[in-house]
């Protein structure tokens, strides 16, 4: 290594290592500052890859949630959960188990607002007795993600 790298190494390193510490601690406290920003976010499910839907339903209800208790309902200006292909199978009547029904009514009852996609009910034969209560249905779920990202929604998909 020549003299000049080594001086260029070496500089990188302290001036990694002074920042190193003030990285550490916003880190700490990256969660959220309240009263900074109205958040607005929509959370994409359409199904687990393991055919586990009503199992990572559940999980998705929960991050929604952590994401809820961090930010505070005061934070957020909307939240939206957009829910289309092997997604719709927990929201079925005859699917929804008591875990998840209860982790949902929590979220709508806070201000959470849902959307199931109408191409999907209609390749999968599901009419709007089929779904629970709560979940209205929207012309496409790719589209309404689409559409919410225009409009500077964060967006997840857990």
């Amino acid at each position: 290594m020549t003299i000049r790298a080594s001086i260029f190494l070496s500089a990188a390193l302290l001036a990694t290592a002074g920042t190193w510490g003030s990285w550490q601690s916003s880190l700490a406290e990256a969660s959220h500052i309240p009263g900074t920003k109205k958040h607005r976010i929509v959370y994409h499910f359409n199904g687990s890859d393991d055919g586990q839907h009503v199992k990572k339903a559940s999980a998705v209800l929960t991050n929604i949630q952590n994401n809820v208790d961090v930010v505070g309902w005061e934070n957020i200006q909307a939240l939206e959960l957009v829910v289309h292909g092997p997604g719709l199978v927990p929201f079925l009547k005859k699917n929804i188990t008591p875990e998840v029904r209860g982790k949902l009514d929590q979220l709508l009852a806070g201000g959470m607002k849902m959307g199931a996609c109408q191409i999907t009910m209609k390749r999968q034969k599901l009419t709007m007795e089929d779904i629970i209560e709560g979940l209205p249905p929207i012309p496409s779920g790719v589209v309404r993600v689409m559409e919410l990202q225009e409009q500077g929604y964060a967006y997840v998909r857990p």
